[in-house]
């Protein structure tokens, strides 16, 4: 995760570490996973390049840089240092930064949230960093999110250039090693070959400094990691360090975004072909939370609550069920819902019900939360394309915290059990796959 002025916060940094660690218990190497076919490695596919960017640069156009993905992008490394690149290759210009990444979170997020945190704010170009929180999904998933990227971006704003680039962690290396791009990574390479989008992959030097006997990608870090030899990648097979492997990354930028500008040519207006997939979520859409939907005791956090301040950027709004028994109403026509909430050490249990169906129960406190985060409550999955309601309440349960804590989280508890001792529910907004319904009069 990254501190910055417009970012979540600092706190976010540890919240993308534990989380994209937990994605690893789940992530199995791509070679393992079955018969998906497997792209040959290599670092730039530079397909139409980025003719609108380029051109902005030329013209001497101040240009905004959208940055959308995981903790890997969220930390000060790539992401900072390549729009100081940028910046140092077009000196006349000013090349501003649009941050918009989350720690632990992959493109099935990603594509609900990008109106939001990037198309809003203009972008002129757009990368897109999924590939490692993406390492357990299916390329079926990966391709519909990533399609519906795409999709909604160039339907915003045909003038914007998008580049697709790839991350690696410990799971995956294997393949990289034997020439191969994971499968994350070329699940993705159809949706850019599709769309003439260029890509890079940013751990093809990773593999070959590693051969070499330049690199090691997982151990302790040094005190003098700038100068140790052989260089220190990460230390927790997921997170590069800044001073190392950050800069391979960035250099992988440096060293294909020649190509790139090659492949250019003249400025033009991105046209939205016929999909790669016909289920694709180009529809995915984050909803404000309407008063009407919130039956019971709820409050809207005033913008100066810490919490209210803290997720601003992912969350304009944030409500707090007061009382068991809040409710959060909808309807929805489409085949998939989530509420975009918080979960932490003050969270309670909510109860989901689904089109009148039995209720299922969620907490929204789990073995992390010694603090507050983002999170994505499901509550209608892959359900047939038709009109669905839903209900989530907040139950009066009273949740054993310390023990859904993990062992090494509770000294927190056993010292600030005063944090832990409500039991509430903050909703941000409503992440939809297809068109909300107003509820009816109430």
């Amino acid at each position: 995760m990254n501190r910055h002025p417009h970012s979540i916060g600092h706190i976010n940094v540890v919240i993308g570490v534990a989380f994209s660690l937990l994605l690893l218990l789940f992530e199995v190497p791509a070679i393992s996973q079955g018969d998906y076919p497997l792209r040959d490695a290599v670092e730039c596919n530079p397909r139409g390049g980025v003719p609108n960017f380029s051109a902005k640069l030329l013209e001497k156009n101040d240009v905004k840089i959208a940055y959308l993905g995981g903790s890997i992008t969220a930390a000060p490394g790539w992401r900072v240092q390549s729009r100081q690149w940028f910046q140092l290759q077009s000196p006349d210009v000013t090349v501003h930064e649009i941050p918009a990444a989350i720690g632990g979170t992959g493109s099935d997020l990603g594509v609900f949230r990008l109106q939001n945190d990037v198309l809003r704010h203009q972008p002129d170009l757009l990368f897109v960093e999924f590939a490692v929180n993406d390492g357990g999904a299916a390329p079926a998933q990966i391709q519909k999110a990533m399609e519906g990227i795409v999709r909604q971006a160039w339907r915003a704003d045909s003038s914007l250039d998008i580049c697709f680039v790839y991350t690696v962690s410990e799971p995956v290396m294997g393949d990289l090693r034997a020439g191969r791009m994971q499968r994350s990574a070329s699940a993705m390479e159809e949706v850019a070959d599709h769309y003439g989008i260029p890509s890079i992959h940013f751990g093809v030097k990773v593999a070959e400094l590693e051969k070499a006997g330049k690199l090691v990608f997982q151990a302790a870090k040094p005190d003098n990691i700038q100068d140790f030899t052989p260089m220190v990648f990460s230390t927790d097979g997921v997170h590069p360090h800044v001073e190392t492997g950050h800069q391979i990354y960035t250099q992988a930028i440096a060293r294909s975004w020649p190509a790139i500008l090659d492949a250019s040519g003249e400025p033009q207006a991105h046209e939205v072909p016929e999909p790669l997939r016909a289920d694709h979520w180009e529809l995915a859409r984050q909803i404000a939370i309407a008063p009407d939907m919130l039956i019971g005791d709820w409050q809207r956090l005033p913008a100066d609550h810490s919490l209210a301040k803290r997720f601003s950027r992912n969350l304009p709004e944030l409500y707090q069920a007061m009382a068991p028994g809040a409710a959060l109403e909808f309807t929805f026509e489409g085949t998939t819902a989530a509420v975009f909430d918080l979960v932490g050490p003050d969270g309670g249990q909510v109860s989901v019900e689904l089109d009148g169906g039995a209720p299922r129960t969620r907490n929204r406190i789990d073995g992390y939360c010694t603090y507050h985060r983002i999170s994505k409550l499901a509550v209608a999955t892959e359900m047939p394309n038709q009109r669905h309601t839903v209900r989530v309440i907040l139950t009066p349960e009273q949740l054993d915290k310390r023990n859904i804590l993990f062992e090494r989280n509770r000294i927190d508890f056993d010292q600030h059990s005063d944090k832990y001792t409500a039991h509430t529910w903050y909703a941000g907004s409503l992440l939809i796959l297809g068109q909300m319904i107003p509820n009816e009069s109430k």
